[in-house]
C-alpha cells in the first residue's frame, strides 16, 4: 500500500484494456457484508479477463492505493461514520478528481447514496464519461425508521428522502438493481432508467456438499446439536434483529430451536442487552468466507429479517449452502423466496407472525427446502453469468 500524498500516481493497471470501470462507494469497510463482497468478487473477474480493467475507490483509515492483477484500490482517508462503524465518510473531492482524471475510465458506477455522487460529478464535469448508480441501499427505509414514531414526521422523512433520490437520478444514465421488489420501489417514485442485474453467489465455496460437515462446524464454534437457526450480517437496525429476538422464546419452546446470531455492528450492544439475549449465541464476524460457508450450511434455517434489502446475499449464500429461509415479507429477501419456494415469509414487525411461520418450516422437510434453494441458486446467481450481464450494460453504455 502506498501513500497518495502529492506523489505521482503510477501507470494505469492494463492501459490496453477494452474496457474500464471505476467502482466508487463509502459503503465499504473491512467488516461490511454485500457490497464488499460484490466489489470482491468484481475484482476476480476482472483480474481473470485481459479485456478488463477496474479501478476500486473506497474510504479507508489512510491514503493509499494497491494492485492485482487487472485492478487498482485506492484508498482514501475519511472520518468513521455516526453510528454506521465500520462505514467512513468520503470526502477527498481532490484526490477523487485526480484519480478520475488519471485513471480515466469508460464507466463510473456509483454505489452509495450521499456525498460520493456528487464529488464524482465534480470530477467528471467535463469528461465524458457515463455515471451509473447501483441501488444497494434503500435510503428512505433505512432512515425514516429513526425519527420516531410521529407518523407525521415519518412521511415527511420518508418524501424528503425520495425527492433527493430523484434529483439525484439526473447524475446518473442508469440505474442497476438486483431484485424486482428494488425496482418497484424505484419505479413508484419517478425512477424509470432502471436496468435488473442480480447479484451472484461463488457457488464453489458457499456449496450443498459442506452440509456433511455440520456436526464439525457446530462443534468448533460451540453451537448445540438439535435444531439451530441462525442470521449472519451487520447487527444494525435496518436489520430488524429484535423483531427475531422477540419471536424466539415461543419458536424454541415449541420446537427446541436455538438461535445463533453472526457478525457485530452498531446495535450489538442493544442486542446483547435484550430480555432473550442470553439465549442467544452470539458469533463474531467471519472474515473469511470459507469459514462463513461452514456456518450457514451447519443450520436448518436461515432467518432474514431486514425489511429493506435490496438484493440479501446473505441469504442467498445461505441458499447456495441448501439452507432454506424465513424472510419477512418485504424486500430483496421476500422476492428470492416466493421465486424459489425455498422458504416462508413472515409480516413485517410481527413477532407471532414469525414465530409461526418459523414453526411451520422447522416442522416441515426441511432437507427437500434446502434441495430447491440450492437449485435456484445455481440456475439464477452464478457470479459468472452475473458479471456477463453486467458488463454488456458497460459495454451499451460507453458505446
Amino acid at each position: 500500500m502506498s501513500h497518495l500524498g502529492g506523489v505521482p500516481l503510477p501507470g494505469r493497471v492494463r492501459p490496453q484494456a477494452a474496457l474500464g470501470v471505476l467502482d466508487i462507494t463509502e459503503w465499504y469497510g473491512d467488516t461490511s457484508g454485500g457490497i464488499r463482497t460484490y466489489l470482491h468478487e468484481k475484482m476476480r473477474h476482472v483480474d481473470a479477463d485481459p479485456a478488463l480493467r477496474q479501478v476500486l475507490v473506497v474510504p479507508g483509515a489512510e491514503d493509499g492505493w494497491q494492485d492485482t492483477a487487472g485492478t487498482r484500490m485506492y484508498r482514501l482517508h475519511g472520518p468513521p461514520i455516526p453510528r454506521q462503524r465500520p462505514y467512513r465518510f468520503m470526502l477527498a473531492t481532490r484526490s477523487v478528481d485526480r484519480i478520475v482524471r488519471h485513471e480515466r475510465p469508460d464507466v463510473i458506477e456509483i454505489g452509495s447514496p450521499f456525498v460520493v455522487p456528487w464529488i464524482v460529478r465534480h470530477a467528471t464535469r467535463r469528461l465524458d464519461v457515463p455515471l451509473v448508480c447501483y441501488h444497494h441501499t434503500d435510503l428512505p427505509g433505512m432512515f425514516t425508521p429513526q425519527v420516531g414514531r410521529f407518523r407525521r414526521v415519518r412521511r415527511v422523512v420518508n418524501r424528503t428522502l425520495w425527492r433527493y433520490l430523484r434529483v439525484l437520478d439526473r447524475c446518473f444514465v442508469r440505474t442497476l438493481v438486483a431484485s424486482p421488489s428494488a425496482a418497484r420501489d424505484l419505479a413508484a417514485a419517478g425512477i424509470d432508467r432502471v436496468t435488473s442485474v442480480p447479484l451472484g453467489v461463488d457457488l464453489d465455496t458457499f456449496t450443498h456438499a459442506r452440509r456433511a460437515h455440520a456436526a464439525e462446524t457446530r462443534a468448533r464454534h460451540a453451537l448445540p446439536e438439535g435444531p439451530l437457526c441462525g442470521f449472519a450480517g451487520r447487527f444494525a437496525r435496518e436489520k430488524a434483529l429484535e423483531v427475531v429476538l422477540d419471536a424466539w422464546p415461543d419458536v424454541e419452546r415449541r420446537t427446541g430451536a436455538r438461535l445463533v446470531l453472526i457478525g457485530a455492528g452498531p446495535m450489538a450492544a442493544r442486542l446483547a442487552a435484550h430480555p432473550y439475549a442470553p439465549r442467544v449465541l452470539f458469533r463474531p464476524f467471519q472474515a473469511q468466507r470459507e469459514g462463513l460457508a461452514d456456518l450457514l450450511a451447519a443450520l436448518d434455517l436461515y432467518v432474514a429479517p431486514g425489511p429493506i434489502e435490496t438484493f440479501g446475499l446473505s441469504a442467498v449464500e445461505a441458499m447456495a449452502c441448501g439452507t432454506p429461509v424465513l424472510s419477512v415479507n418485504r424486500g430483496g429477501v421476500a422476492d428470492h423466496v416466493h421465486a424459489s419456494g425455498a422458504g416462508r415469509v413472515y409480516d413485517i414487525g410481527q413477532p407471532v407472525s414469525l414465530a409461526e411461520e418459523a414453526v411451520a418450516l422447522l416442522r416441515g422437510d426441511l432437507p427437500a427446502l434446502g434441495r430447491t434453494a440450492r437449485a435456484h441458486v445455481e440456475r439464477e446467481h452464478a457470479w459468472p453469468a452475473v458479471f456477463r450481464r453486467l458488463f454488456d450494460v458497460y459495454r451499451d453504455l460507453a458505446a
